[in-house]
């Protein structure tokens, strides 16, 4: 399951010509590899996704889409494209797929474009709870054109309230309903937000961005058959480049193609398509599936590690790769927590608590199991944390065993 091979020879070419840029490179890769990466929506991608975001189809421009392109010379790129657009409906079932979005946001914002007007309603998860930005916050450009309406979290148990998203919808008919989160650790009952959507006319949008390398292996149930589109990036724990892409049916396949291009961007980025076809192929492998499932053993005994630590665990646990905790028990907030747990190599993110305006630690373990991390390794990063927060265990010697650790599974051998 880990990336073996050092992605060395760029570099070499980089230290010969711009010696200064090298070293930056060369530090972030030893940083990399002497810390644990815990940020849920990172991971380490292979040899051969960088092979293809490092070549020659940088050079290419290529506005429009395959036999269709405003630039002449697209036949090689074209062929490109296909070939991630096919292995994306074959690996999540869609009818259409749109390979072009440069990021997550970029594929909300065109799903958006597609289905919506400026002004319309939208119900989706409170930022509070783990909305995104594009979700509704007032800083994005989704909370300054729709009128959102967010739903939460039941107090108790930090599931989501099917009770008060019913009834929302209900009160206020949302031309859309967005399901998906940046921190919400368990598997969302697209069943359930497909129902709702009908009840009331609303279009559903899964915003699958995190757990979408989870459905490519058979560890997340699979949002495409429910949602009219599905958005979703291509990195975190899919494992391929930084980029995002749309899931949709036929009927709307023209809508969403049209609202990436021309209408959200401009030229699309063909080193980084091939790249994400890379990744597609990679994910359609029997060893892929037996990565997700693992990313998620992981997460469950990180979690249940981190709760035997003190820290409390939102919702008790995890279905994902995906935790959020807690730490007040041990004395310290999120924050606070957070740049002592950097301190030592352990790399993660805050994240807003639900009910409270307290903030929270984000963290996941795509990145550590991609490394081969196990069981056993998600013990001694809880036992570090408690250590570590507690003050039992000083920055010194946390880095030392964190650098140890993060020797035996290096990312890039």
């Amino acid at each position: 399951m880990s990336v073996t091979h050092a992605p060395e020879g760029a570099v070499d070419v980089l230290r010969r010509q711009d010696p200064e840029l090298a070293e930056i490179l060369l530090g972030e890769l030893d940083r990399q590899a002497t810390t644990l990466q815990l940020i849920a929506a990172e991971n380490f991608t292979s040899p051969a996704v960088l092979a293809a975001l490092g070549s020659p189809l940088a050079n290419k421009y290529a506005e429009g889409y395959p036999g269709a392109r405003y630039h002449g010379g697209c036949e090689i790129v074209d062929v490109a494209e296909r070939v991630a657009v096919q292995r994306a409906q074959a690996l999540f079932g869609a009818e259409h797929a749109n390979v072009q979005s440069h990021s997550g946001s970029s594929a909300v914002l065109a799903a958006y474009a597609a289905l919506l007007r400026p002004g319309d309603t939208v119900l989706a998860l409170g930022l509070p709870y783990g909305g995104h930005l594009t979700h509704g916050s007032p800083a994005n450009f989704s909370g300054r054109w729709f009128d959102f309406v967010g739903y939460g979290v039941d107090a108790e148990t930090g599931l989501i309230d099917h009770d008060q998203v019913r009834a929302l919808a209900r009160t206020h008919r949302p031309k859309a309903i967005v399901c998906g989160s940046i921190a919400y650790p368990r598997h969302i009952d697209y069943a359930f937000f497909r129902e709702v959507a009908d009840e009331v006319g609303a279009y559903l949008i899964a915003d699958a961005a995190h757990p979408i390398g989870l459905v490519a292996g058979g560890a997340a149930p699979n949002p495409v058959p429910y949602a009219d589109v599905v958005c979703a990036t291509t990195h975190k724990v899919l494992r391929g480049p930084r980029g995002g892409m749309i899931l949709c049916g036929s009927e709307l396949a023209e809508r969403v193609d049209r609202a990436v291009f021309p209408f959200t961007q401009g030229g699309a980025q063909m080193h980084t398509i091939a790249a994400k076809a890379v990744a597609f192929g990679e994910a359609a492998t029997p060893a892929f599936s037996a990565y997700a499932h693992q990313v998620v053993a992981n997460a469950r005994m990180l979690a249940a590690g981190l709760a035997a630590e003190g820290m409390v665990v939102t919702t008790g646990g995890t279905d994902t790769h995906l935790i959020t905790a807690d730490p007040a028990p041990l004395g310290v907030d999120g924050r606070r927590a957070r740049g002592r747990l950097a301190a030592a190599g352990l790399i993660l993110d805050c994240c807003a608590l639900p009910h409270d305006d307290a903030r929270g630690l984000r963290l996941g373990t795509a990145a550590v199991t991609t490394q081969g991390m196990g069981e056993r390794e998600m013990e001694r990063i809880a036992a570090l944390f408690g250590g570590v927060l507690r003050g039992e265990v000083d920055g010194r010697r946390a880095r030392a065993e964190v650098r140890e650790l993060a020797g035996r599974f290096p990312p890039y051998s």
